[in-house]
Formats: C-alpha cells, structure tokens, sequence
C-alpha cells in the first residue's frame, strides 16, 4: 500500500486540480455582487439519509481556498445522517465560501454514497472473518477520496495503483505463457529491480489454484468467478499457505453466502463504481 506521505500529496493534487478547474482566473459571479470584506456563515445540510464522509476532507478544501476559514463539527466522518442533519457550519469570507462550495459538495455526497455502500456491505459480513475490499475501479482523478469513503465505511482498501503490488489476471498469465511462468518470472523481476511488493495471483478454477499453489511465495489467491462450492473447495486446497479473495459480480444478496465459504476477503468494484450521491447541500444562515 502507499505511504500516508504518497496518500497526502494525491489528496493535495486533487483539490488544487478540482480548485483550478471550477475557478480559473476567479469567482466571477461572486466578484461582480459580494464585497470582498463580506463575512458570511454556511451549514452543511444532509438531504438523505446515510454514512456521512468527507467532512475532514471538505475542512481541507475550505483550509486550501482560504485559511482563515472556520470549520464548526457537529458530526464526525463514518457517523449515520439522517434528513435534516447539520454536519457543520463554516465560516468566514463569503466570497472563499462560494468558492469551496461546489468542490465540498460534490466530493462529499460522492465519499458518502460509497461509505454508505461500503457499511451496507460491512454490517451483511457480521459474525464473520471476511473483509470488504475496494478495487481499482475507482473515477479517475479522484481515486484518494473514493478509496477513502471506502474505509470510513469500514472498508479496507485494496492496492492503490499499478505501481503498490503485483497482481496478476488471466490476462497477465495468458501472456506470460501460463500461471508458473507468470510466477517466476515475476519472482525475478522483483529481484532484479530490489522491489518488494505483495503478490496476487488471479485462478479461474480449481486446477489454477493448484498451480498457484506449487509455485508458491504468493500473498493472496483471486477466486474469479467462483460458485459457493468452487469457493469451498479453494479454500479448503488454499488453508494457511497465503490469503483468500473472492470476486466477480458480488452483490448484497451474495455476499454473505461468499463470505460464508471462509475467504478473507471479498472485493468490489460496486463500492466505487455503482453508488447513487448522497443528497446535501450548503445553505447560508
């Protein structure tokens, strides 16, 4: 995974990138009819009903635009909302308000769509050994704040990149002449280029999960596609020689049957990819 370093300097990157693109050389709406010594105060408004998120991020947005911006917090990222809660009030220019408010917004009903979707998930896991994983099916540009929603909600995050860990699909397996010979090779080259990085390896059946298995110094096997008793059977094959990932077209009315199979994990593309925004608004008081 990337350091909270790397994490920090993505966060960084979207804000100024979103900042640049919804402002340009200025608020000119706001310029033309507030004056700029005009003191103003806002409240976060909930809409819906969910798992708020991005209040920690939308004090970073508020903090980038302006400073001198106040943030009052009445409920925390990761806390359940309901139609007519105030999540915060801020304070302070009213032109820097009107400047955040469309990134503020926008990102927060996005994180808490998937946070809300993560804990949905999460809660049909109680009782058992089986985590919730994101993937990288995220929106480009902005996969740092998705990734997050996705642990507010109680998620854990899958790798973050390309670049964070190996993980080898059918695709890469295919090419490389086979699954041992995606392995060892793979293998080599993080020698050769003193990486350490964690190993995943896609199996498609059974047989491929033996294969894994014999070439061994894997960190984790992807159960692709696999019915409840496949899934079984791998696990049982698999035991303690490395962790267990189930996926592909995993939903609310299966999850719980997968994770019943005994693997570690179930990954979802669904957290990031199919969420509905989360309706808030900022209204000035």
């Amino acid at each position: 995974m990337i350091s909270e370093a790397q994490f920090q300097k993505e966060i960084d990157l979207i804000i100024s990138n979103a900042i640049r693109e919804d402002v340009g050389d200025g608020d000119h709406s706001s310029l033309a009819c507030i004056p700029a010594s005009a003191q103003g105060k806002a409240k976060l408004l909930v809409k819906d009903e969910g798992v708020i998120a991005g209040v920690e991020f939308a004090k970073m947005i508020f903090h980038y635009v302006d400073k001198d911006m106040k943030v009052e917090t009445f409920i925390n990222d990761g806390e359940r909302v309901k139609y007519g809660d105030v999540v915060f009030h801020v304070l302070g220019s009213s032109q820097s308000i009107l400047k955040a408010e469309r990134l503020v917004l926008n990102s927060m009903q996005r994180m808490s769509a998937i946070a809300t979707k993560t804990k949905m998930f999460v809660n049909l896991l109680e009782g058992t050994n089986t985590k919730v994983l994101d993937t990288r099916k995220t929106t480009p540009g902005i996969r740092a704040i998705e990734k997050w929603a996705v642990k507010i909600g109680g998620g854990e995050n899958h790798r973050f990149a390309l670049y964070d860990m190996i993980m080898l699909k059918d695709n890469h397996n295919d090419f490389a002449g086979g699954i041992p010979q995606a392995i060892a090779k793979t293998k080599q080259y993080l020698i050769d280029n003193n990486k350490d990085l964690k190993i995943i390896v896609e199996a498609r059946n059974l047989d491929e999960v033996q294969q894994i298995l014999e070439a061994g110094g894997v960190y984790r096997i992807l159960l692709d596609n696999f019915d409840y008793e496949t899934t079984k059977k791998a696990v049982g094959m698999i035991g303690n020689q490395c962790l267990t990932e189930s996926s592909g077209n995993i939903n609310e009315k299966t999850i719980r049957h997968y994770a019943e199979c005994g693997v570690n994990y179930i990954s979802s593309g669904a957290l990031t990819h199919s969420v509905y925004n989360l309706d808030l608004s900022l209204k000035a008081i």
